[in-house]
């Protein structure tokens, strides 16, 4: 596998790649990163530990800084701010798997108004309760 990286369709990443670059920011005291940025200090840090962490390929790797840091920059709208601050850190985890496979071109980043639809379809599709937990119905059938 080559270790270049393709900036205009940066590779999917596994969700659970992004979510150990959160879980880093969270436990050295920057789990605000997505309502605050991160800094230049920050992406640093994360860059060492994603290198001394994470498995994978350099071009993986290298996928998912990129990615992150998109996550990062795509969370100044002020509409998924907005979304942030009332749903919460339950938001976390839905927009890190939008974040691990949607395309994105590391120029331009991941486009605000996209990932904020996309990112409320996917929370209302958790919430629901699924097809196969309601129990089905049989229809009713009066007595003549």
């Amino acid at each position: 596998m080559s270790s270049t990286l393709d900036e205009t369709d940066v590779p999917p990443v596994p969700p659970v790649a992004l979510a150990r670059a959160m879980r880093f920011m969270i436990d050295s005291g920057r789990g605000l990163v997505l309502l605050r940025g991160l800094s230049a200090g920050d992406m640093r840090e994360l860059e060492a530990a994603v290198w001394h962490r994470l498995e994978g390929s350099i071009a993986e790797r290298r996928a998912v800084l990129v990615r992150f840091g998109c996550l990062v920059e795509v969370f100044a709208a002020r509409r998924l701010q907005a979304l942030m601050l009332r749903r919460g850190f339950r938001l976390v985890a839905p927009a890190i798997q939008l974040a691990a496979d949607t395309r994105l071109n590391a120029k331009w980043g991941f486009s605000p108004h996209k990932f904020n639809l996309g990112l409320q379809a996917l929370v209302h599709q958790l919430e629901q309760p699924s097809a196969s937990a309601v129990p089905a119905c049989e229809p009713l059938e009066l007595a003549a």
